[in-house]
């Protein structure tokens, strides 16, 4: 992982500089979660991949601290608080509609199933409808399936989740959360040990990797894991538009190499990884992991056609052919989770 550097002024707004030995561009970066969550992990490793396929051209500041709110990301990095930086979409679904797709219940058994097939669907897609306008997207990506975890009680029917104040990050879960019968809100991510516990939450939607990231393993007590996820979350990886023309051809050739669907492959594979990992430490944190039952999956999944509705509609709105979309993404579900 990238060391936290100091550096001038110059060096935040990704200024370049001359070496006597060649040409040399600093870009800075930064996250919104903790350094140690796979997010993190992962773009500070790919950061260091570009280092090293530009020999040296292209190199990286780690802010220490994140320039704007998670959902300011996105105009943060399209106004030059840093060069570089990735969110979810569902923290501005206002503006990113379609990356949805891939949030809807019952997607990938895992991020990097449903990475690049959302990967393969988006630059196919969505790209062209331009969601992403004003920076230079890089990669789109999602996490691993989502889950439900609280300080409560089982969740093993809609009757047991009626009610129960559950921490979103927006988009789908939140809405699907309220479909459900819960009292979903939206809260960033950094914030979910905190709501629960001051009792403002009684749990929270997230992949398994993320409760123990943000060290809620040592608050809840239950977890409903469900096929393919109650939900996932679509990421978005983008630089700063006027620093990406400022690079060479050839530096772009190698950033767009690394991106794309070998970014999504990559960040999916980092995420499921730490996905074991996180049901390994809730094991050890003696949290009791449910499965859910067939008849809850039913119930779930009976409600998510509402969800596909919507979406279909947006899509249509923004000229995309949702249904003919939807129904070619679970098909590049499959593909993916076959091998191909």
């Amino acid at each position: 992982m990238i060391p936290i550097r100091k550096f001038a002024l110059a060096g935040i707004f990704g200024s370049a500089f001359a070496l006597p030995a060649q040409a040399q561009t600093t870009l800075t970066f930064s996250t919104w979660v903790p350094q140690p969550h796979s997010l993190s992990i992962w773009q500070a490793n790919w950061a260091s991949e570009v280092e090293k396929a530009t020999s040296g051209r292209l190199k990286f500041n780690y802010l220490p601290k994140h320039p704007s709110a998670p959902p300011g990301t996105f105009d943060a990095v399209r106004d030059g608080l840093m060069d570089m930086s990735y969110v979810t979409a569902s923290y501005t679904p206002a503006r990113h509609a379609l990356p949805a797709i891939a949030e809807l219940p019952g997607a990938g058994a895992t991020a990097e199933i449903n990475s690049v097939a959302f990967s393969r669907i988006h630059w196919k897609h969505f790209h062209k409808v331009g969601e992403y306008n004003g920076v230079k997207l890089l990669a789109v990506f999602t996490h691993g399936p989502g889950h439900m975890f609280n300080t409560k009680r089982p969740i093993n029917s809609l009757a047991d989740l009626k009610g129960m104040k559950i921490r979103t990050g927006g988009g789908i879960a939140e809405k699907f959360g309220n479909l459900l019968g819960a009292s979903a809100f939206v809260k960033p991510a950094p914030e979910s040990y905190e709501l629960l516990s001051a009792g403002v939450a009684d749990g929270v939607f997230f992949p398994l990797e993320s409760v123990v990231s943000f060290k809620l393993d040592k608050i809840l007590k239950h977890a409903t894991i469900f096929p393919g996820g109650f939900y996932s979350s679509s990421f978005g990886f983008f630089m700063n538009q006027d620093k990406w023309n400022k690079l060479s051809k050839q530096d772009q050739d190698i950033i767009e190499k690394l991106g794309g669907e070998a970014a999504a492959r990559s960040n999916g594979k980092s995420w499921d990884a730490a996905d074991k990992a996180g049901l390994e430490a809730l094991k050890t944190a003696a949290v009791k992991i449910d499965a859910a039952p067939a008849a809850f999956v039913k119930e779930v999944m009976a409600n998510a056609k509402q969800l596909d509705d919507e979406w279909i509609k947006g899509a249509n709105a923004k000229g995309v052919d949702g249904a003919k979309v939807l129904a070619e993404f679970r098909a590049e579900l499959q593909k993916v989770a076959a091998g191909k």
